[in-house]
């Protein structure tokens, strides 16, 4: 069973044209790496696939449930990781988990918040306001909030951005363990990273689609080379 299938996803912001008619579809437990310049459409096809936007036309089905008739249904089965926390800045740690846990009607919520700080190495410091975190403290709480629900498919808006290297390596930690049986759809600015990180990848310019792949089917040159010669950004 296919996680996500996007037909001809069109969107528009009164005259512009963020997407046009992008279609994919991706297998389960999946990862795929979407790429492209600025203004490309990258995280408004991100949005239209979690439910944050509805597309002007086109349609999306996660988890085999379509995302324009059914939103609150794909909301309960998908994650979403963004460079916004999505956090509130004057409740605790545990505070913040704790109402996402009550939110979902997760059982056993306390405990299951507790594993989850642990992961992000965050539970000695659950009983502090989030606004005294730094960055990357956020970003792993993010983390953490984001899988409470145990979501079957996790959407990454630029998770990296702002990440010291200590951040990052927690970061990648955490989804390799989680990667299993999951599905991931990943916005990136970094070529390598997301290249290597995926399973399949978007590239996106002009809100078209320049290249849907396999990776397995693409090496990186090559690949980097198309990015270059369509997009005109270059590897950086």
């Amino acid at each position: 069973m296919d996680a996500i299938v996007a037909k001809r996803i069109s969107k528009t912001f009164g005259r512009r044209k963020a997407l046009d008619r992008v279609s994919f579809s991706l297998p389960e437990g999946a990862f795929l790496s979407i790429f492209g310049p600025n203004g490309a459409g990258k995280s408004t096809l991100l949005r239209v696939l979690s439910t944050l936007a509805r597309p002007t036309e086109g349609s999306v089905k996660v988890a085999g449930i379509d995302a324009k008739e059914h939103p609150d249904q794909v909301r309960e089965r998908i994650g979403l990781i963004s460079h916004q926390s999505m956090l509130y800045g004057d409740l605790t740690a545990y505070e913040n988990l704790m109402f996402v846990a009550r939110m979902y009607g997760i059982q056993d919520a306390e405990a299951r918040v507790r594993t989850l700080l642990k992961a992000v190495e965050l539970d000695h410091r659950r009983y502090d306001l989030v606004r005294t975190f730094s960055r990357g403290m956020t970003q792993r709480l993010s983390i953490a909030r984001a899988f409470l629900h145990d979501p079957s498919v996790v959407f990454l808006d630029e998770p990296y951005a702002g990440l010291d290297p200590h951040a990052v390596e927690i970061f990648d930690d955490l989804i390799g363990r989680m990667r299993e049986g999951r599905t991931f759809v990943m916005v990136s600015h970094d070529l390598q990273k997301g290249f290597d990180a995926a399973s399949h990848v978007l590239v996106l310019a002009k809100g078209r689609t320049v290249l849907f792949e396999a990776r397995e089917n693409v090496d990186f040159e090559e690949f980097s080379r198309l990015y270059h010669d369509t997009v005109g950004m270059g590897v950086a």
